[in-house]
């Protein structure tokens, strides 16, 4: 007995175009799983919730294609370190690395008492050539010889901010060795110039217009007038009447003052390089705290800090100690900018740092960038809560 199938062409078409659609994208989706590759060393910092900062350094081992090792370390100066094994695994699709520390194997604590291990769960973005871990971590109290009877979080919790580098703290673990490259990331092929040391382009001089010459006025000759007679006084009957102890009424209206809008001038680097607002934060609380801090590696980034046109920090070297701005919004007035300018770009551009805003209940995290061509702008304003 033969079989025939018969299939119609509207079907046998809808089925060779979803084929032409999948094998497209599946270039793409390979593409997007490679970019993520977690493998390197990942340097920065946490801060836990009642607001100290940690340094925080990752050696991270990809074996496969979801699961992850290495090490930890995290020291503070000289009173704290520690070292730990982790392992972890990672979801491309989300992007999503969760990292939990199995144990210490150093650790020196001058405050005396033992350590906490960590669960971290981060997120991973690529901005640029910049790739980022951010997220947050719980902590519990080791036990060592026993099972652990405390759960995440007894040991305090915070955020974690990350960067991939290129160099240790350190020493590069084995199982990096040969993995990644380890040579600085020279950007151009030139070397970070420091401002100071460039040649100033040269000042073109201004046309002078001609002076007009204005002539002294002529004095004109002075008139003298003779004073005014005096009438006789005609003496009446009626009663004199002191006029200062009389009180006129007047309806003049009181004077207000009011204070003059103060207008400043953009400074030059204001007009010179491109300005990008990066965030508008919509604050509550008039009284505003700005905290600046060296985001990922500390590399002698630079920065001077106006606001309202007004410049307030100069030349100042970000660090993992905060620089601290406060100012007042009122509700009646405008909106406030607070520009962030690039005086160098560090050993590895471009410009980076991390904004804490504090105002009141309110807290926002914003990681800014910024160079010699493109200056970054976070505008601030002032609402009642409703």
């Amino acid at each position: 007995m033969n079989l025939f199938i018969s299939f119609d062409p509207v079907m046998l078409r809808t089925i060779y175009r979803h084929l032409l659609i999948l094998l497209l994208l599946t270039p793409i989706c390979q593409l997007s799983l490679q970019a993520q590759n977690l493998t390197g060393i990942w340097r920065g910092y946490f801060i836990t919730d009642m607001g100290e900062k940690y340094k925080l350094e990752f050696q991270v081992n990809t074996p496969a294609s979801t699961f992850s090792s290495g090490v930890s370390y995290s020291y503070l100066d000289v009173r704290f370190y520690g070292k730990a094994t982790m392992t972890g695994s990672f979801n491309k699709t989300t992007g999503n690395l969760k990292i939990r520390e199995i144990k210490t194997v150093e650790i020196k604590n001058m405050d005396g008492g033992g350590a906490c291990i960590m669960n971290y769960d981060l997120f991973y973005e690529k901005s640029g050539k910049e790739e980022f871990l951010e997220g947050t971590f719980l902590g519990k109290t080791e036990v060592k010889g026993r099972p652990n009877p405390y759960e995440w979080g007894q040991c305090g919790g915070g955020k974690v901010y990350l960067r991939k580098v290129t160099t240790s703290d350190f020493y590069i673990e084995p199982f990096l060795r040969g993995k990644i490259k380890t040579d600085p990331v020279i950007y151009n092929n030139k070397p970070p110039v420091r401002r100071d040391t460039i040649a100033k382009k040269p000042v073109v001089p201004l046309v002078k217009k001609p002076v007009e010459v204005i002539k002294p006025p002529v004095n004109k000759p002075v008139v003298v007038t003779k004073p005014p007679v005096n009438k006789p006084i005609v003496k009446t009957n009626l009663p004199v009447i002191k006029t200062d102890t009389v009180k006129v009424k007047t309806n003049i209206p009181p004077v207000v003052k009011t204070n003059p809008v103060v207008i400043i001038p953009k400074p030059a680097v204001l007009k010179n390089r491109s300005n990008e607002l990066m965030k508008i934060l919509t604050v509550s609380n008039p009284e505003v705290t700005v905290k600046l801090y060296d985001n990922g590696e500390i590399d002698d980034d630079t920065i001077s800090v106006f606001l309202d046109n007004k410049l307030i920090l100069s030349s100042k070297r970000l660090t993992a100690s905060p620089l601290t701005i406060k100012f007042t919004i009122d509700v009646n007035d405008s909106d406030h900018e607070l520009t962030m300018v690039a005086e160098n770009l560090g050993r590895i551009p471009p410009n980076t740092l991390l904004m804490i805003v504090e105002s009141g209940e309110q807290r926002f995290d914003v990681r800014i960038t910024s160079t010699e061509q493109k200056n970054a702008v976070v505008r601030f304003k002032n609402q009642k809560p409703k």
